[in-house]
């Protein structure tokens, strides 16, 4: 895939010949790569939602509930947590459907995907105070990574007329103002 480093002045700059390259890796192999490391991160994030960092209450004592998250006691903390590990695994799900788009079993694929979505937000919900977290935060951490796929998307198809008609409006705006 990547050429090994060659020995020359300023090789302290190692990892370009790491990096990718467009005319020598193929797309299938980096296709894989970015499978493999999508998968990893979902698979960690998934665990971190579901057995949240410190455990859950194993009792009812000293005023907490058995079950629910140790962490979020300290609730800025734990919300950064969720926010930042949901959006995480959202944008490594939305790689991994991306990336297998069209190919066999496409649709078990994202029906698995959607109902590990469900388990881990049943999970979440399920350790967390309610008092603790706004979850309607947390859907839209989820929902970030897939509106900026949209608007790229978007942006890439209708940008150029949508730039023109944005000058065109500001110029008209100016003529009129004048």
């Amino acid at each position: 895939m990547a050429k090994p480093p060659q020995e020359t002045a300023g090789s302290w700059r190692w990892f370009k010949c790491f990096q990718y390259d467009k005319k020598q890796d193929k797309p299938s192999e980096t296709r894989n790569v970015l499978l493999i490391v999508t998968a990893l991160i979902t698979a960690v994030t998934f665990q971190a939602g579901v057995n949240p960092p410190g455990g859950v209450w194993q009792d009812n004592d000293g005023g907490h509930t058995a079950g629910r998250a140790i962490y979020a006691t300290r609730q800025t903390p734990f919300y950064v947590f969720l926010i930042s590990n949901t959006l995480a695994l959202s944008s490594a799900i939305l790689v991994i459907i991306c990336l297998t788009y069209r190919f066999p079993f496409h649709f078990e694929v994202w029906l698995a995907t959607i109902s590990m979505i469900i388990t881990y937000g049943s999970a979440v919900f399920a350790v967390t105070p309610k008092e603790s977290v706004r979850f309607r935060y947390i859907l839209c951490a989820a929902a970030v990574p897939v509106l900026i796929r949209l608007l790229w998307e978007a942006f890439n198809r209708w940008g150029g007329r949508i730039l023109d008609f944005l000058r065109s409006t500001a110029s008209s705006l100016s003529v009129l103002r004048k």
